[in-house]
């Protein structure tokens, strides 16, 4: 399992603004029956460390008094507008007990349904949960879809390969992704037509009945 590093350290009685504007980004580190302690890691190297880890990849983060915290990127707060990070959550996991997680599926292969029946790629989910030990977590897991040579093809949680020590605790009966048939617009409209021509008490007004010549 590919293991990051992360610096941090204690964040004093700074507002978490002019924590930003240092370049700093406000955290929080807490789990593993430890109190929750208040941290800044450099804001550029948090998001190198986002990129590579996402949420699903263990961090030893590295505090200013020498200890070293095995984490997660347990909740990750972002400005509304600009969608850049203002404060993580780091949770601290006891690599001796299993924990469970949300992982990313990456989908690799090229379904023939796709590719020489002319059909849509249909993903149902991108993320399934699932139990291990720390050292055991995927970043991702590749599910092949080139097994998708029909329509009526499709994958289920179920046929997910998994890495060795890893359980899944997602339904395995939950569909994960299949391919939808090209859509005959023309078929369509017709329909549409035929179903409006149907509809009952659609009809022109009557024409007003002449008055008789006086």
């Amino acid at each position: 399992m590919e293991k990051l590093q992360l610096k941090a350290v204690t964040r004093g009685e700074e507002s978490p603004k002019k924590v930003r504007d240092s370049g700093q980004l406000p955290a929080v580190v807490y789990g593993n029956k430890q109190e929750p302690k208040n941290l800044q890691v450099a804001q550029n190297e948090f998001e190198k460390a986002l990129r590579k880890a996402g949420e699903s990849t263990i961090i030893e983060l590295s505090l200013d008094d020498g200890s070293i915290k095995n984490v997660l990127i347990h909740d990750l707060q972002r400005d509304p507008v600009t969608h850049q990070p203002i404060h993580a959550d780091f949770l601290e996991v006891n690599m001796s007990e299993k924990l469970t997680a949300n992982v990313i599926l990456e989908f690799v292969g090229e379904p023939l349904a796709v590719k020489a029946l002319g059909g849509t790629l249909m993903k149902q989910i991108d993320t399934i949960e699932v139990e291990c030990l720390p050292d055991d977590l995927p970043h991702a897991i590749e599910v092949d879809i080139s097994a998708l040579k029909t329509f009526e093809d499709s994958i289920l949680v179920s046929q997910i390969s998994l890495p060795k020590g890893v359980v899944v605790l997602t339904d395995p009966q939950e569909l994960v992704v299949k391919v939808s048939p090209p859509r005959d617009v023309e078929a369509e409209m017709a329909k549409e037509v035929g179903d409006i021509s149907q509809v009952e008490g659609i009809k022109e007004d009557p024409k007003p009945e002449e008055e008789p010549a006086a």
